[in-house]
């Protein structure tokens, strides 16, 4: 560090600010003041100020790190041990359970075997942390020096999404999606929530908190299975999720809201970002099972030594120097998948007696079981019933549910464009199913008479309505016929099976990370007294960002180099449109179906013809105001707004 600044010795060697960096700084718990003593940029003020080089404070020639997990976090952590650390990259290793890369983020199959895609992406423009790295990433399709943000931007820009059919019921009609249906009430509810500290709600559920009606809403319709929360699921990671998306609530009913990626989750991010970071000269190791890590725990804290694999069924254990890093990757989403077809359901071998014992969850689990610093795990794996959902992938040739899901789409499904926009849910659906229709083909090299439709459901305890059964328990034809029913072309299945594969995937933990928790059940991503070890992905601790995003892992990946290496940089609080006043007026008129909220008419009198008249959402004038007494206070307050104008 010293040859790089050698020239502004003068002002590091006086500095009480250097080497001394808030990396990850609360918007929730700062004032934003300018004083002498503020140097660096407010928790959350985001920008290009932000993308200063990182300074190491040492060299990392001769550092080796281990990266547990070769998920989006742990490829973005070795991303940012690259750029940001300067460690060289060849000295970093992936060590993998699984055969391949990307963790959860998967998209695999052919047109002949069938598609799979375990999930996909609803994404935000304001995931700063992940635009950050694939601003930079070369791009799978365009030349250089085009990157992946390019790519992402282009086709986003030129095709905008919107669903034109949210909501479907009555075996296949669309049901209108145009209001939340939130009484006063319930409306209150939503203001009170976000007003609380976070400190309140620790291991309270949902439905501790909100009523029926507010549970039976067409709003918590939407919320629910766009972002697949359970009644029972933690009340604080709503909380912050409404906080993280208030800015997109208005488009939370039609999906106009959102941006989708041109292909699948694997080959729009993980295969670019893997091609990046192996050119670099980044080792992964694949078939590598982490049992557990050798630490040394003594007053002055906690080192890593050691790593102890299992490699082709032999214990093998991984030197780890004074210099060297290890990041573990925390528990696993998708751990303990099972698999099902068309004429097999997946066999689940797992219940709550067996549950967390596998390698996703092993490590986490000897670890926690070393010290309270690196949380409880049993917390998260403990409870499959509420954890757990299946989703579905359809590889379709031409049938009757193709020309249904034509109904449903707001371009041809076969053009390229936006199809669904989203999820459609069947509101009647005992089990809750969606299902949607991403931008085709949603795999590169996918045949062009081809459609992969993704499905899935969130109550895995009732039977269908069609077939009597619980979804884990049938096989993909089963599920095929139930969907059929609801869209109203059961009297076709048998075409739509002839020409339909079904891949299906129960997973035990999908939502794990979603369970009530309290303040110490996720570590922090540097956990105290740690100097060479940090923790990222699901299930780490962060000041406001939620989980089940590709942005929250990346969040985690950069906190924990930045941390770990004492870098110059910051790692932004999640983005500020949650204060914006102009988002918090908008989301008080879609909360109220887009009807005048209390006081708006006011507003509307005070801020007519202003600069600031713009920041009022869009509408007819307010409602009406009676109290005289309120209206002479505005007639005055107009009057001196007036004459600061003529001065």
């Amino acid at each position: 560090m010293k040859a790089i600044t050698s020239k502004f010795s003068n002002i590091l060697n006086t500095s009480p600010d250097n080497g001394r960096v808030n990396h990850e700084p609360d918007s929730s718990k700062e004032q934003q003041r300018n004083t002498p003593q503020k140097s660096m940029p407010f928790s959350d003020q985001i920008g290009n100020y932000q993308r200063n080089r990182g300074i190491p404070r040492q060299s990392y020639k001769d550092s080796k790190i281990y990266i547990i997990g070769s998920g989006i976090a742990g490829m973005a952590t070795a991303y940012y041990f690259i750029r940001d650390g300067q460690v060289p990259a060849k000295n970093i290793t992936f060590l993998e359970q699984l055969h391949i890369d990307g963790g959860s983020l998967d998209g695999a199959g052919n047109a002949k075997e069938g598609y799979i895609i375990r999930g996909g992406r609803e994404m935000d423009m304001t995931y700063e942390n992940l635009w950050d790295i694939f601003q930079d990433i070369p791009a799978l399709e365009m030349p250089a020096p085009y990157t992946v943000l390019d790519e992402y931007r282009l086709v986003n820009d030129n095709d905008s999404n919107y669903s034109k059919a949210r909501l479907i019921h009555q075996q296949g009609e669309i049901k209108d999606f145009s209001k939340f249906g939130l009484n006063k009430k319930d409306q209150m509810a939503i203001i009170k929530l976000l007003l609380k500290k976070k400190e309140e709600l620790d291991d309270l559920t949902i439905e501790d908190y909100f009523s029926e009606s507010f549970l039976s809403s067409d709003f918590w319709t939407y919320w629910r299975t766009m972002f697949a929360f359970e009644n029972w699921h933690s009340l604080l990671e709503l909380k912050l999720y409404m906080h993280r998306f208030l800015h997109a609530i208005d488009g939370l009913h039609d999906f106009s809201s959102l941006v989708f990626p041109k292909y699948n989750q694997y080959d729009t991010f993980v295969t670019p970002l893997r091609n990046f970071l192996k050119d670099k000269g980044v080792n992964i190791q694949f078939n590598t099972l982490i049992n557990d890590l050798d630490i040394h725990i003594n007053t002055e804290g906690k080192v890593v030594e050691g790593i102890i694999t299992e490699q082709n069924g032999k214990e093998v254990k991984i030197p780890v120097g004074k210099d060297d890093y290890v990041i573990v990757t925390t528990g696993s989403m998708t751990e303990d998948t099972f698999y099902g077809d068309n004429k097999k359901a997946p066999v689940i071998i797992v219940d709550n007696s067996t549950s967390g014992k596998s390698g996703g969850w092993k490590l986490w689990k000897n670890l926690a079981a070393k010290s309270a610093v690196f949380g409880k795990p049993e917390k998260f794996c403990s409870n499959i019933e509420k954890s757990a959902w299946e989703s579905v992938t359809l590889t379709c040739r031409p049938s009757a549910l193709v020309e249904k899901l034509k109904q449903y789409c707001v371009n041809d499904p076969y053009s390229g464009k936006t199809a669904t926009g989203g999820i459609v849910t069947i509101t009647d659906s005992n089990w809750l199913m969606s299902f949607t229709c991403n931008r085709q083909p949603h795999f590169p090299e996918q045949p062009d008479d081809i459609l992969v439709l993704w499905v899935y459901a969130l109550f895995m305890d009732k039977e269908g309505n069609h077939i009597k059964k619980v979804m884990p328990e049938c096989t993909g034809d089963e599920i095929l016929a139930e969907l059929c029913y609801h869209m109203g072309i059961v009297d076709q299945l048998d075409d739509v099976v002839k020409h339909t594969i079904v891949r299906t995937a129960f997973m035990p933990y999908i939502t794990s990370m979603f369970m009530p928790r309290a303040k110490g059940d996720r570590p922090k991503v540097v956990p105290e007294g740690c100097s060479n070890l940090g923790l990222i992905g699901q299930f780490v601790e962060t000041n406001n960002d939620v989980v089940f995003t590709m942005e929250s892992s990346v969040r985690t990946a950069r906190i924990a180099v930045y941390q770990l290496l004492n870098l110059n940089k910051q790692v932004p609080d999640i983005n500020p449109l949650q204060y914006d006043i102009r988002h918090l007026l908008k989301a008080a008129k879609t909360l109220n179906d887009n009807k005048p909220f209390l006081g708006e008419g006011i507003l509307r009198s005070v801020l007519k013809g202003t600069y600031f008249e713009h920041i009022l959402p869009a509408g007819p004038d307010g409602e009406e105001e009676h109290e005289s007494f309120i209206m002479e206070q505005v007639n005055k307050f107009k009057d001196w707004m007036k004459g600061l104008k003529d001065h």
